[in-house]
Order: C-alpha cells, then sequence, then structure tokens
C-alpha cells in the first residue's frame, strides 16, 4: 500500500496498545510515530506539519486533555483523536473546548479509528 500524506503521533502509556495501533495503521500506509506518554511528546521538537494526534485519555502525570491544552499553549494545532475506557457526555464536551475533534471508546471499533484519521487528516491530502 503506497504511504498517506500525514504523520499519525501515538500517545499512550501502555506499550502493548502502542505497538498494536502502530501495527494497524502502518498496514493502512500512515507513517507512525509512538511516545510512551505526555512528556516524551511534550520533549519532541520536531512535531510534523501535517500529522495527526491519537492520544490516550488516562496516562499518569498528564491525562490526554491535559496534553492537548498544553499543545494548544504551544500554537501545535495538529488535529487530536482521544481514546479512552469510557466516553462520558462530560468527557466528550471537555475534549470538544480542547478542540479534540473526535473521542473514542475502548476497545476501538473496526475502521472507527482509521476513518477519524482519514477525516483529520484530510488537509494532508
Amino acid at each position: 500500500m503506497p504511504k498517506k500524506s500525514g504523520t499519525v503521533l501515538i500517545v499512550d502509556d501502555d506499550a502493548a496498545v502502542r505497538s498494536a495501533l502502530k501495527f494497524a495503521l502502518e498496514v493502512e500506509g500512515w507513517s507512525v510515530r509512538l511516545y510512551d506518554g505526555p512528556a516524551a511528546l511534550l520533549a519532541d521538537m520536531d512535531l510534523p506539519r501535517c500529522g495527526c494526534l491519537v492520544v490516550d485519555y488516562r496516562m499518569p502525570g498528564m491525562d490526554g486533555l491535559q496534553l492537548v491544552d498544553t499543545l494548544r499553549a504551544r500554537n501545535v494545532a495538529l488535529p487530536a483523536i482521544l481514546i479512552t475506557g469510557r466516553a462520558s457526555k462530560q468527557l466528550r464536551r471537555f475534549a470538544e473546548n480542547s478542540g479534540i475533534g473526535y473521542v473514542l471508546e475502548k476497545p476501538l471499533s473496526d475502521g472507527a479509528l482509521v476513518e477519524s484519521i482519514r477525516s483529520a487528516l484530510g488537509t494532508c491530502d
């Protein structure tokens, strides 16, 4: 499969989740970068101009909403997808207020993540 435009940045403290998502998204043709938590992403000074964040909500030290808010404060406007075990109405509202376009519940349903990424990266194609 030819490479698709844009890079997917996965931030999750669970190595198995990171690995599984990387495999699935590379099969789809995307370039993927992995980060084991918010600090690792925030330390990366070479973020892509065209990319998409896939961020776990519950992580030690800083949750996914706080991470996206920190990135926005640094003028990083990459589209974001929040993944979580339980997406309450309140969490969805907070995510929307943080500029997160998609909130997906784990386990991720077939195609939901791929379609969300495709939509988020639509301006890269």
